[in-house]
């Protein structure tokens, strides 16, 4: 799960709220970079439409919810503020008959 710490880093107003450009600098360093409108959407769906921003709070029960793939996304976030990669870059390497179980 995304730390307090991690959270606060997308907070570019110091208010303990991601704005726009927050959620877009997060979605941009996930390497999911969004439209302003895609990311529009996903605030008001977070939020239910009641706020421009999105509260630590709103954040967790996002991640928590149905949608899996943003919690896939913050996951991914994790895995590379740890410098371990998400997955094999390239394909996969070849194998010969031998090697085969």
């Amino acid at each position: 799960m995304l730390s307090g710490d991690k959270y606060a880093e997308f907070d570019l107003n110091d208010q303990g709220e991601i704005d726009l450009m927050g959620l877009k600098r997060m979605m941009e360093k996930l390497g999911v970079p969004k439209t302003h409108l895609e990311l529009k959407k996903m605030i008001v769906e977070v939020t239910g439409g009641s706020s421009n921003t999105i509260n630590y709070r709103d954040f967790v029960k996002m991640m928590l919810g149905k949608r899996s793939a943003v919690l896939k996304l913050v996951l991914v976030f994790e895995d590379k503020a740890n410098g371990s990669p998400c997955k094999p870059a390239g394909p996969p390497p070849k194998r010969d008959i031998a090697s085969l179980p």
